[in-house]
C-alpha cells in the first residue's frame, strides 16, 4: 500500500470521526437550545461538521489519486 493511500485512509477515519462528534454535539440540549433561538449551531459543532467533511473529502482524494 501506497503512502498516500495510508494517508488517504487515517484523514478518511479522522473526518468521519469528526462527523460523529458533530452529530453528537448537534443532539445536545444548548445546541439544540441554540438552534431554535438563533437557527445556527453553535461554533464548536460548526467546527467538527466542516473540519470532518473536509477531512473525508481529502481523504478519498487522497485515496482515489492513485489510480
Amino acid at each position: 500500500m501506497s503512502q498516500s493511500k495510508t494517508i488517504g485512509l487515517v484523514v478518511l477515519a479522522i473526518g468521519s470521526i469528526l462527523l460523529f462528534f458533530a452529530w453528537r454535539a448537534s443532539q445536545a440540549p444548548v445546541d439544540q437550545i441554540s438552534e431554535a433561538l438563533t437557527g445556527r449551531f453553535t461554533e464548536n459543532t460548526m467546527l467538527y461538521l466542516v473540519s470532518g467533511l473536509i477531512g473525508i473529502v481529502a481523504g478519498i482524494a487522497l485515496l482515489l489519486r492513485g489510480r
